[in-house]
């Protein structure tokens, strides 16, 4: 058994509700009698997407952490390829520690360096 992260990218109209339901369905994949064990989940909410997908410029982002047969994967990814609410997923093998909050972004750096070269 290995360790995975997956993160999901579902539709952007979609209710919390109906994700919650969806990555029960999905996650119901891997545990079970496939013996997979859910480590982590991590809703990220609403954000941003890098490029349109579907019509779409914003999508909710859920990341979670697993351990589970490499058999059980590919009926996994199979189930995710026909949802049509998720917009885009990824799975890879989980090497490093497990966190899945986000990187929170760089504080802005203070203008005033820029400042004090204008006033001579």
């Amino acid at each position: 058994m290995s360790d995975y992260e997956v993160v999901y990218i579902f539709h952007p109209a979609l209710e919390d509700e109906r994700i919650e339901e969806k990555i029960e369905r999905f996650h119901g994949m891997l545990t079970g009698e496939r013996g997979g064990e859910i480590t982590a989940v991590d809703h990220w909410g609403k954000r941003p997407l890098a490029y349109e997908i579907a019509d779409q410029t914003t999508g909710h982002y859920t990341v979670a952490h697993f351990s589970a047969p490499a058999e059980a994967l590919p009926e996994f990814e199979r189930l995710l390829k026909l949802d049509d609410e998720v917009l885009r997923y990824l799975v890879v093998v989980n090497e490093g520690d497990l966190q899945t909050t986000p990187v929170p972004p760089a504080p802005k750096r203070d203008e005033e360096s820029e400042d004090d070269g204008e006033d001579e």
